[in-house]
């Protein structure tokens, strides 16, 4: 019997506030499932061009959205591994932490942002959905609306994921 599709659910965070959204969006679909929560924050390094950010604040930004995963997770009853990952791509080393998770699934909750942010920065979501061999899930917000849950990070800047 194979594994269910929220079995080993990969999911990137970008700030605390992103990470409650998110928390209360799967955390529920992931313990009816029976399954376990990888949450990766991924501090985007420039490849060759200053950093927008210091690791020091993208550590702290980190840590704070996992204190908030860990939380919500054990209150949830669900297994939670963490994972602060350097990359210059994010979807691509979002990638790379469900290769070697075994994921079943990426999951993710949109994050709000105009277009124009986007087309100027890159649309992570975008390329989650399309450039994955992993299922993805986009799961909605719990209360209906969208919000800014942007975080300081290099995640939170690359757009939408």
């Amino acid at each position: 019997m194979s594994e269910p599709l929220l079995g080993t659910v990969v999911v990137p965070v970008a700030s605390a506030d992103d990470a409650e959204a998110t928390c209360a969006a799967a955390l529920d679909r992931i313990a009816d499932a029976g399954g376990r929560l990888v949450a990766v924050h991924v501090v985007e390094k420039g490849g060759g061009v200053p950093d927008t950010i210091s690791v020091e604040q993208a550590e702290e930004v980190a840590e704070a959205a996992f204190e908030v995963v860990e939380r919500r997770a054990a209150d949830a009853g669900v297994p939670v591994e963490t994972r602060l990952e350097y990359g210059t791509d994010v979807a691509e080393t979002v990638f790379d932490v469900a290769a070697d998770a075994d994921a079943t699934a990426i999951a993710f909750t949109p994050r709000g942002g105009s277009r124009w942010i986007r087309l100027l920065t890159g649309d992570v979501a975008l390329s989650l959905v399309t450039e994955t061999d992993h299922p993805v899930v986009v799961l909605p917000e719990r209360d209906g609306n969208e919000s800014d849950r942007d975080g300081a990070d290099a995640t939170a800047d690359e757009g939408d994921e």
